[in-house]
């Protein structure tokens, strides 16, 4: 065999030369090996690293771009019948807007306001019929107490029995004497001026007392109305409210006098 020549028989190889080097219980690092900074460029990246850019603090807004697969957080199925997405939707606007509308205008139509309708000719020439009003609840409220019925006031009552409401003018108040003598008011003796009455009442009423709490109401046309006259005074619970406005027909629009 064919001794190498650094090798002679009998002598044992001798040792590679190796640089000094720094031991411990774990590894070998040799002292001159060239620090592995310098080699980032053929450095593999760690998988959490996004291959081209990094979030940084001020970057959050650029999440989504740098990680579309984890921007869609959660997406709901598409795999529902058109219909049903329909509905869906049509409840959501029933209950976000048409509900809370209906609430508002519920509370609006039995504490403030609401609207009604003239029936029968009883108010000419002040009121004719099928004219649209608006009666107003607030003056009258008994937890309010802002006003009570004055003498002159148009108001639009409810009697027991009777499904369609009236309305009338306030002439008598509580504790007055009326009494019609051919076709003209009195209160307490003293004749009461009426300009919105174009036809007087012929014949004779009275003299009544108004009890505590109640009303004596009449009609404009006193000859075609159902009033005082016929069921008494009524108690002041029985007014819904006093007529405020004339919204219908647009010739008629304007407050009620």
């Amino acid at each position: 065999m064919t001794e190498l020549p650094h090798l002679r028989s009998g002598q044992q190889g001798s040792q590679p030369q190796r640089d000094q080097v720094r031991h411990n219980s774990h590894d070998t690092i040799p002292l001159t090996r060239h620090p592995r900074a310098e080699y980032t460029g053929i450095r593999p990246r760690p998988m959490w690293q996004h291959p081209t850019r990094v979030i940084s603090p001020t970057g959050i807004a650029e999440a989504p771009a740098l990680y579309p697969v984890r921007s869609g957080v959660w997406k709901p199925h598409g795999d529902l019948h058109p219909i049903w997405r329909y509905m869906a939707r049509g409840l959501r606007l029933l209950l976000e807007t048409i509900a809370p509308a209906m609430m508002v205008a519920l509370v609006i139509n039995l504490f403030v306001a609401q609207a009604t309708r003239v029936h029968g000719q009883s108010m000419e020439p002040t009121l004719h019929s099928d004219q649209r009003l608006v009666v107003e609840k607030l003056s009258y409220n008994g937890w309010l107490h802002l006003r009570s019925p004055q003498r002159g006031d148009v108001v639009v009552l409810r009697l027991n029995g009777m499904d369609e409401l009236l309305i009338k003018r306030v002439i008598g108040l509580p504790g007055d004497q009326v009494e019609i003598r051919d076709g003209q008011v009195f209160i307490n003796h003293q004749r009461l001026e009426e300009p919105y009455i174009v036809f007087p009442a012929s014949g004779n009423y009275g003299p009544i007392d108004v009890p505590p709490l109640h009303l004596f109401v009449l009609g404009d046309n006193r000859n075609f109305s159902n009033d005082s006259r016929t069921f008494g005074p009524i108690p002041m619970k029985n007014v819904v409210g006093r007529a405020w406005f004339s919204y219908w027909p647009p010739e008629t629009v304007g407050p009620v006098q």
